[in-house]
């Protein structure tokens, strides 16, 4: 008798336990179902609306995996007060899943963060002449991207610890994050440059001195802003080197943006040659290899006569282009073409020291050398 009442709670016990498996299973293949059918509604809306594809991408590609396990626990959490297991393993599911699906949401929010940066991103063009938003935009969502997911972080952290109230661990971790609060004030004047670094971010951020691509000339050195994060500049020089500047440089110290409204800039190419040399004809030809190459944005097209010494006079080639790699190449342009066609015009115009002979009164049939 005994044995049959041991035997009729262990086959009820293993029945709970197989209806909680199947019911699990159940509510784990309608949540993949209605994840499902909501991801198919917005690839059919992808294909129905080309001029949103890039941004149903975008969503598709952050939001997909993270959804998923969303839905998947929240249904499990959903299912798990309904099924005929014990009070105790309930409350230690319940917790464990909770846990699992705050980790989700953390994940989820974070990548609606970068799903938001990729939808901007789209909308401003990086490769666009006039790619000036587009380079703020970018800017500031890489500053703030990272401020927002370092927030995001610590928040799920707390609600991960709330659901603790009840036990010692939320003691434990009340506790830590007291002790980390008293540390960070010891740490605060350690950490100074940190600390700098962090407000210099988002002050270039929102006062936007640089931009992602800007042309800058810092310490002397020629490059493009290539990327900032929260503590240091990579600053990408012509010859392929990577300059590292910190955050704080760029609100301290001085340098060149030469992009900073706009990427037009002005270039000179200075000529030294003999006196003899007609400028009008000069400034012609000038013109006529400014008209021969696309570099030339049409905007400034002037050729001077700058300054004049005992041999020579200079003149300056001045001429404008949309980017500062272009200006750098319609300069060379502009010596070589004026070079050469003062050779094949003017051969005997290039700079030189004349040389003429003087007779000597007291020696006649004598000659001096006199230098002019």
């Amino acid at each position: 008798m005994v044995t049959l009442s041991i035997y009729s709670v262990l086959s009820s016990h293993r029945q709970g336990w197989s209806i909680s498996i199947v019911a699990l299973c159940a509510a784990l293949l309608v949540a993949l179902f209605a994840h499902d059918i909501l991801f198919r509604f917005l690839a059919r809306i992808r294909r129905k609306s080309p001029q949103n594809n890039s941004h149903i991408v975008a969503i598709l590609a952050r939001l997909r995996h993270p959804a998923r396990w969303v839905v998947i626990l929240a249904v499990v959490e959903a299912v798990i007060p309904l099924l005929p297991i014990p009070s105790y393993y309930t409350t230690i599911a319940l917790k464990f899943v909770a846990v699992l699906w705050c980790m989700a949401l953390g994940w989820l929010l974070i990548a609606g963060v970068y799903m938001v940066e990729d939808i901007l991103l789209l909308k401003n063009d990086m490769t666009s002449g006039d790619n000036l938003r587009a380079r703020r935009v970018r800017t500031q969502m890489q500053v703030l991207r990272r401020l927002a997911i370092t927030l995001l972080v610590v928040a799920d952290a707390g609600l991960i610890l709330s659901l603790f109230h009840d036990s010692k661990i939320w003691h434990y971790g009340a506790g830590l994050l007291a002790s980390a609060g008293l540390a960070s004030l010891v740490l605060a004047t350690a950490a100074k440059s940190t600390a700098s670094n962090l407000l210099a971010g988002l002050q270039i951020a929102m006062t936007e001195p640089i931009r992602i691509d800007d042309v800058v000339v810092v310490q002397g050195e020629w490059g493009r802003i290539e990327e900032i994060t929260t503590s240091y500049v990579v600053v990408a020089i012509w010859d392929q080197r990577r300059l590292i500047v910190p955050l704080t440089y760029f609100i301290e110290q001085p340098f060149q943006n030469w992009t900073r409204r706009t990427s037009d800039l002005l270039g000179t190419a200075f000529l030294y040659v003999d006196y003899s040399v007609p400028v009008d004809a000069l400034r012609q030809e000038f013109t006529r290899v400014l008209e021969s190459t696309p570099l030339w944005d049409r905007r400034v097209n002037s050729l001077q006569v700058t300054n004049l010494s005992e041999h020579t006079m200079e003149l300056r080639c001045l001429a404008s282009a949309r980017s500062s790699g272009d200006l750098f190449d319609l300069r060379c342009y502009v010596r070589e073409k004026m070079i050469d066609f003062v050779q094949k015009n003017y051969p005997d115009a290039f700079p030189r020291t004349r040389f003429s002979a003087v007779a000597r009164e007291d020696q006649p049939g004598s000659f001096l050398q006199d230098k002019n």
